[in-house]
């Protein structure tokens, strides 16, 4: 994929279209699944996808075998999860293949971001050192936000988790120099001139929701802020950089590329997500929309 190609927008399912995919040619990977929620949700049948061979991470590509987290084969790592949970084995029947094929897509310096909540982050993180190699893990992410329920039996859940993997731990970008800065918490404690400049953001990402009112609003329910995506993309992509996000939503992730100079491909089979992404970038040039998966 060259930096001259328009970016895409697909209206199919994504694991049709991610076997097209080029190896190695994203630099960011950003997803945003379903939360498995224990609703109801139809699914095609899914495969089991071969991975690349490679020296540098604790991966075999051997008749779908995979050693990875403390040299365990994956199969004995997943059907150890299976156990703790009767949804379980649904929801990562779903999302196994097409996190294979995220780590087959990325680039060598490339980065994946998995933007999850509480019921299944920590089974995420075990699944993706398998995947990935433990040394790949970079960083979980908490976006902690202002709104939701307000239990009265327990503390009320007030933040999402993005899982960071990168697919070369000795080589992958990241410029923490392009990021926009955020306030401190206690300016006085600190001289003026760096209360005017700001500080860089840490682990703890303390922003919004989408404003029910405010311009980025496009009715999609599950939008997320363009402000998280952009402290995304500014750190782990450079101008020119291919983006994917194959459960694309609303198409915060492309409209944050494509403001920041970056190339993207969005996936999404929702006919719903498509019309709010066809209005949402009608007046961007350069971006193709297509129906159904490209021929391989």
């Amino acid at each position: 994929m060259s930096a001259d190609e328009p970016s895409r927008i697909i209206h199919a399912d994504n694991l049709d279209v991610l076997p097209t995919l080029p190896d190695g040619q994203f630099t960011l990977v950003y997803l945003d699944p379903p939360f498995n929620t224990g609703r109801a949700q139809e699914r095609r049948s899914t495969h089991h996808v071969r991975l690349p061979d490679a020296t540098d991470v604790a991966h075999t590509a051997t008749s779908g075998a995979i050693t990875g987290f403390q040299g365990k084969r994956y199969e004995r790592i997943r059907g150890d999860l299976l156990r703790y949970d009767d949804r379980f084995e649904d929801y990562w029947g779903f999302l196994e293949p097409r996190l294979a094929e995220a780590w087959r897509v990325l680039a060598d310096d490339g980065t994946l971001y998995l933007h999850l909540d509480y019921r299944e982050a920590h089974y995420a993180k075990v699944l993706l050192d398998a995947l990935f190699g433990r040394e790949c893990f970079l960083n979980e992410i908490v976006w902690a936000y202002d709104y939701g329920a307000r239990a009265k039996r327990r503390w009320p859940t007030k933040h999402d988790t993005i899982l960071v993997y990168v697919k070369n731990p000795g080589g992958y970008w990241f410029d923490s120099s392009a990021v926009d800065r955020e306030p401190y918490m206690a300016p006085g404690l600190v001289t003026p001139e760096k209360a005017e400049l700001g500080k860089l953001p840490t682990d703890v990402w303390w922003h919004t929701i989408v404003s029910p009112t405010g311009r980025e609003k496009t009715g999609y329910p599950t939008q997320k802020p363009e402000g998280i995506l952009r402290r995304i993309v500014q750190a782990s992509t450079r101008e020119g950089d291919w983006v994917l996000d194959f459960f694309a939503g609303s198409g915060t992730t492309g409209a944050v590329a494509a403001t920041l100079g970056r190339r993207f491909v969005l996936v999404d089979e929702n006919p719903e997500a498509i019309a709010v992404m066809r209005a949402r970038f009608s007046g961007v040039a350069d971006v193709e929309f297509q129906v159904g998966a490209p021929a391989g």
